[in-house]
């Protein structure tokens, strides 16, 4: 297997007592350009090296998080404790994914949504705004969640 990105140790953070590393493409894939930074991690085992994942921006995963296959995580979203986002999905803007919850297929998370316990998100689901799943919840097909939910 080829890497796609390599950690920049001289360009890390400190964020709730992680040391998180910067990540830089080495190739061109999806709509990333080899060259590109994005965002951080604490290991290699956030970010996989197959597939399209990407961290963009000032984006976070640490822990035992993972992001795979085509899914996305940017802005200032967080990715961690043993979460995993997977398929096309996206989290975004200050949306936290955490505990056990799983992200997947084409659903999306974004704003100051907070999705954790072991709750899932899946299907072409959103959960927006500052909206809440939790638990064993399951927000999947076209179901929306948002606003103080």
């Amino acid at each position: 297997m080829n890497k796609k990105y390599e950690l920049l140790v001289d360009d890390t953070i400190t964020f709730f007592g992680w040391k998180l590393f910067r990540i830089k493409a080495l190739i061109s894939f999806g709509s990333v350009e080899a060259g590109e930074l994005g965002g951080y991690v604490a290991k290699e085992g956030n970010l996989s090296h197959e597939g399209n994942a990407w961290v963009y921006d000032n984006a976070r995963v640490y822990g035992n998080a993972r992001v795979s296959d085509n899914a996305r995580v940017y802005g200032n979203a967080r990715v961690s404790d043993n979460a995993w986002v997977y398929g096309d999905a996206e989290v975004c803007g200050d949306a936290e994914v955490s505990d056990n919850a799983w992200v997947y297929g084409d659903a999306e998370v974004s704003d100051n949504a907070r999705v954790y316990g072991d709750a899932e998100v899946c299907g072409d689901a959103e959960v927006s705004d500052n909206a809440r799943v939790y638990g064993n919840a399951r927000v999947s097909d076209n179901a929306w969640v948002y606003g103080d939910a």
